[in-house]
């Protein structure tokens, strides 16, 4: 019964026509309401055993250690070449662990070379997507060619989550020592170990994620402070503003209930690893997936906790230490905020990208959840990450 009310007050078909009409500069109407399923979730004892739905089917699996890596030239169908034409690399991976075996893709360019020290990208796809279909539509690889940084992608599989959406929502996941989080700390520090082809700055190290994967990218910053120097959140949530797949549904819609508890909970979370992390927060204006009051949220989230985590670090979000109002060519108008700490370095930044859908900005056209007409996301991040490190 529970599975059919479910599934009777969602048309996820709906919602993703009404995503792409955004996309594509033809929406009209007020933008679909995604339902408060939280008392619903909060009446079983299962609250991950929701339908199968996009971004919100939760199965908690046992606990990650890191496994031994094996080489695959195809995982869950994707292709053993690089989604995009390029003069790099493209590899297939498995990292084992007692869930059993999780693929992971990396995508080396050319420009990579043993002894000199490179940035690492990790990217998290979204929910329906796949580590390749993430490349492609965020044009990562291609700005991993422009600018000479490494990229890994983790991809979530459906015997974990029905949809491949990361469980950003379970708190199982939101933690140290088992589950996902541990999955993609795991992959960044096989890549960072080295190869015979590339050497990893491990001071230059990002987690980056779209939707769900944003949400994760969140928890990775919470999680593991220690591995990842920057957090970049593109059309994603604050730090376990969900523990729930009702709640999940509730925060979509409306944001974070608490954005200051919940930088709160995220300083906790990082225990005696604790330190401020810069993060860049992405979002769309017409966001009808994820509310674009989810931006902001995640960007107060961060801003309660570095300041906990910081004694030079005291933000105002109606401050910003400056503001700048651009448009991209033939595209979307857009506003970035900054915020910096005593010494004058970044720590936060906040782009606002009007009339962009759920959608990377400045992806590859035609791509489902990509709209070329912003500004590129994945320059963003590259600068970001060069402002924040001081390199």
């Amino acid at each position: 019964m529970r599975d059919i009310v479910c599934s009777t007050l969602l048309d996820w078909r709906k919602l993703y026509a009404a995503n792409r009409a955004v996309i594509e500069g033809r929406a009209s109407g007020p933008a679909p309401v995604l339902p408060d399923l939280t008392a619903l979730s909060e009446r079983t004892s299962h609250p991950t055993a929701l339908p199968d739905l996009p971004g919100l089917s939760g199965r908690s699996s046992a606990p990650a250690r890191p496994g031994r890596r094996r080489a695959s030239s195809h995982q869950e169908g994707l292709p053993p070449t690089a989604p995009s034409a390029s003069a790099g690399t493209w590899e297939a991976f498995n990292h084992t662990d007692r869930s059993g075996p999780r693929p992971y893709f990396v995508y080396t360019p050319a420009s990579a070379r043993l002894g000199v020290a490179t940035p690492l990208v990790v990217v998290l796809h979204g929910c329906t997507q796949t580590a390749a279909s993430s490349a492609a539509g965020t044009l990562m690889n291609a700005a991993a060619d422009r600018h000479g940084f490494v990229v890994a992608y983790p991809q979530q599989g459906r015997e974990h989550n029905p949809q491949a959406c990361w469980n950003w929502f379970v708190p199982t996941h939101q933690a140290r020592g088992g589950g996902e989080p541990d999955f993609i700390a795991a992959v960044a520090r096989t890549v960072m170990a080295g190869t015979s082809d590339r050497t990893i700055d491990p001071n230059r190290v990002l987690v980056a994620g779209m939707s769900a994967g944003g949400a994760m990218a969140a928890v990775m910053g919470a999680t593991h402070p220690d591995v990842f120097a920057a957090v970049a959140i593109h059309s994603g949530l604050a730090f376990g503003s969900a523990t729930n797949p009702g709640a999940a549904f509730a925060v979509m819609s409306r944001g974070a209930p608490d954005a200051a508890r919940h930088g709160e909970l995220a300083f906790r979370t990082m225990g005696d690893r604790a330190r401020p992390i810069p993060t860049i927060v992405l979002h769309g204006g017409a966001d009808r997936l994820v509310a674009p009051a989810n931006g902001e949220h995640a960007v107060r989230q961060w801003m309660t906790t570095n300041r906990l985590a910081s004694g030079s670090y005291d933000p105002d979000f109606e401050r910003p230490a400056s503001t700048e109002r651009e448009q991209a060519p033939g595209g979307h108008s857009y506003t970035t905020r900054r915020w910096t700490d005593r010494r004058g370095r970044l720590v936060q930044e906040y782009v606002v990208v009007e009339g962009l859908g759920h959608a990377w900005s400045g992806g590859a056209r035609g791509e489902p959840y990509a709209d070329p007409r912003g500004p590129s996301a994945a320059d963003a991040i590259w600068r970001f990450l060069g402002a924040a490190t001081g390199t």
